[in-house]
């Protein structure tokens, strides 16, 4: 994800007065904007594969992805649902003093930055809990980037077993990116996405290489000028080097899929295979879970997972109790701790030269952010407000689903932060 602080406080993409709007006015649900109402609906109020990133669309779409996009099942197996008990705490009230001199409350930032929902656990407790936009604790949303996370995590725990050694080039395990930007970069350099490669991921430029990555998976219209292959695996291989590997922390979507692909070929298994086997069918969840598709039936693995708001949680909780979850060591607690670390800070704003990267974030590692917050707490971050966020000092985990009309939002990548921290002192402060 392309995080820009300055353009983001700026409100850079979001009209002037739709932002004034925002900030005086819960938004409209999909229901209150009469998306899919009707048999047919309305032409302007179709949701289909070609409007379906944008706003107001994404309003419906977001809870709807497997009417939209191909996906395969991630099953949550035969076992009894593991309990999350609650101990509520109201932290709506809770006002916060943000870094841009405005105080914003929990509920006011939650309504701004369009959450649809929205969960704090604290010691493996459900604290607090919110549902908005027609979402339900049955919901599935899409989580895009925050699926990252959680590649890096399949990816290392095959490391964890032998099966894979984190400094051997990719084309050790996949030959056929032979030639393509990734070839010779480590498997680590890849997690870290330190890959020198010629690729843009802003998302505000039509023309971009992310949309390219997109059409792939069957979002939007044919970009300009495209005409490379349409499955992920073949378009792996067009992507082409650019300076030197390990250097500077360069945010690239792909970077995962290739990733998923070594998990794949590795294994034996597809994703969603090997994540059901090895962590969602013994986390206890309540929903199988469920990866979007590309036109070859291959999961996203950068951005295709969805699952259900609590689901969310239990897998949060399980990374922050070291891979124990539900009476079993569901990951290797060597694999979870690698994920709480705060990484290294050096090469996270070489490329950039950003104030988002110095003063929200801190690094980037195994596909994870950390925040330069005093606890780095480390998130699972997706575009339009998806967060799986993890303080280990104060022993709390939130996720956030959400459907924002811009990607990356100030509400969101800026507010959110710096607001999910003082959740988690507010709850440290009265317990411990």
């Amino acid at each position: 994800m392309l995080r820009k602080l300055t353009a983001l406080t700026l409100g850079a993409g979001c009209l002037a007065l739709a932002c004034a709007a925002a900030a005086t006015e819960a938004p409209k649900t999909a229901a209150e904007l009469g998306l899919m109402q009707g048999s047919p609906p309305p032409a302007d109020k179709r949701v289909d594969q070609g409007n379906f990133m944008q706003a107001p669309y994404n309003r419906w779409a977001l809870q709807h992805m497997r009417e939209l996009v191909p996906t395969r099942a991630v099953s949550r197996g035969q076992g009894a649902v593991s309990p999350l008990e609650g101990d509520n705490v109201e932290l709506g009230d809770l006002e916060v003093a943000l870094a841009s001199g405005k105080r914003l409350s929990v509920s006011r930032w939650l309504q701004e930055s369009y959450t649809d929902g929205f969960l704090v656990l604290r010691d493996g407790k459900l604290v607090y809990e919110r549902y908005f936009n027609g979402q339900t604790a049955d919901t599935h949303h899409q989580m895009f980037s925050a699926t990252k996370s959680l590649t890096g995590a399949m990816l290392l725990m095959l490391a964890d077993e032998g099966m894979v050694d984190l400094e051997k080039s990719v084309d050790f395990y996949l030959p056929e990116l032979k030639g393509s930007a990734f070839a010779d970069a480590s498997v680590q350099q890849v997690l870290d996405m330190t890959v020198g490669i010629r690729y843009s991921e802003d998302y505000t430029d039509p023309d971009a290489d992310i949309w390219k990555y997109g059409y792939v998976f069957g979002i939007g219209n044919k970009p300009r000028d495209y005409a490379g292959p349409l499955n992920i695996h073949d378009y792996l291989g067009t992507l082409q080097k650019r300076g030197q590997h390990g250097k500077a922390f360069h945010y690239v979507t792909p970077d995962t899929d290739v990733l998923g692909w070594v998990v794949r070929r590795q294994s034996g298994q597809n994703l969603s295979e090997f994540f059901a086997e090895r962590i969602w069918s013994r986390l206890g969840a309540e929903r199988d879970a469920f990866f979007w598709l590309d036109r070859s039936a291959t999961e996203m693995a950068g951005g295709g997972l969805n699952l259900t708001l609590r689901d969310g949680g239990r897998l949060g909780q399980m990374i922050l109790q070291r891979g124990r979850f539900n009476g079993e060591q569901v990951m290797p607690a060597a694999v979870a701790e690698r994920l709480l670390d705060k990484g290294d800070p050096e090469p996270f704003n070489r490329l950039y030269r950003d104030p988002w990267y110095e003063q929200i974030g801190y690094a980037y590692h195994d596909q994870w952010w950390t925040f330069n917050n005093p606890h780095k707490a480390v998130s699972a971050i997706g575009v339009h407000g998806q967060f799986i966020y993890i303080d280990p000092v104060a022993r709390v985990v939130i996720v956030k689903q959400s459907s924002h009309p811009q990607a990356e939002s100030e509400s969101n990548e800026v507010d959110g932060p710096q607001i999910m921290h003082a959740i988690a002192e507010q709850l440290m402060g009265r317990s411990g």
